[in-house]
């Protein structure tokens, strides 16, 4: 076949504008570098991770703790006290702890417990009373009731109720109350005579009552596990 015949001039035109259009692509497109690592851009597919950042599912990050009121348990502890510190600790573990709401909470107890041991209710004061705490009032009770012996028991005021002391400890917080009251209290033997007390003088008490729960049980209700009279 002659040359001329063989020779198509189309061909360089096509391979021509093969040429052009790869470097054009080349142009628009850029040239990714490894070392520079990937490139990140619209291309990016929706709810991917960004570098550094948290993987898909993972918990989101908290912002900063906000301060607690700088009042938070006035009228409940000491400002500054070791108390205080304690509270914050409870506080920590236990988000539904309300330091106004213990100490009425307390109050009532401390009417409902003194009145039942004067009373011998050993049923009331089994819900209330730590196991150990409640052999103790029973094993007094018991000893009253075998001698003949009756208490006539009034709470006539309750003047304070203050934390003392407060622990957050690992199955268990704890919070130690003052209570200042005044308590009219007179014990009668078998006879209907006096042996101790007067039922017609209200006398000042001083008492820290611990009470104590574990932040992670389901039953909300503090009990008493430790008694102690000042004065």
């Amino acid at each position: 076949m002659p040359l001329d015949e063989a020779f198509d001039p189309s061909v360089l035109i096509f391979a021509a504008l093969a040429v052009f259009v790869l470097w054009k692509l080349r142009s628009v497109l850029g040239e990714r570098h490894d070392r520079e690592g990937p490139t990140l851009g619209r291309f990016q597919p929706s709810g991917a991770p960004s570098p550094g950042g948290p993987l898909p599912g993972a918990a989101p990050i908290s912002s900063a703790a906000k301060p607690l009121p700088a009042d938070r348990w006035n009228g409940v502890a000491e400002t500054g006290s070791k108390a205080w510190a304690g509270l914050d600790a409870i506080a920590a573990t236990d988000a539904a702890f309300s330091g106004p709401a213990f100490i009425e909470g307390a109050r009532k107890a401390y009417e409902i417990i003194v009145a039942a041991f004067a009373k011998g209710d050993r049923d009331t004061l089994r819900r209330l009373l730590s196991a150990d705490v409640y052999d103790g009032f029973a094993a007094e009770i018991s000893s009253r009731e075998a001698r003949g012996e009756s208490v006539e028991s009034a709470l006539v005021s309750i003047d304070s109720a203050v934390v003392d002391d407060a622990r957050a400890l690992p199955q268990s917080n704890s919070v130690t109350v003052r209570f200042t009251s005044k308590l009219i209290t007179a014990r009668r033997n078998r006879q209907g005579e006096i042996v101790e007390g007067d039922p017609s003088q209200a006398a000042k008490i001083v008492d820290l009552w611990t009470f104590a729960r574990n932040p992670r049980a389901r039953d909300p209700n503090w009990k008493l596990v430790a008694t102690e009279t000042v004065h």
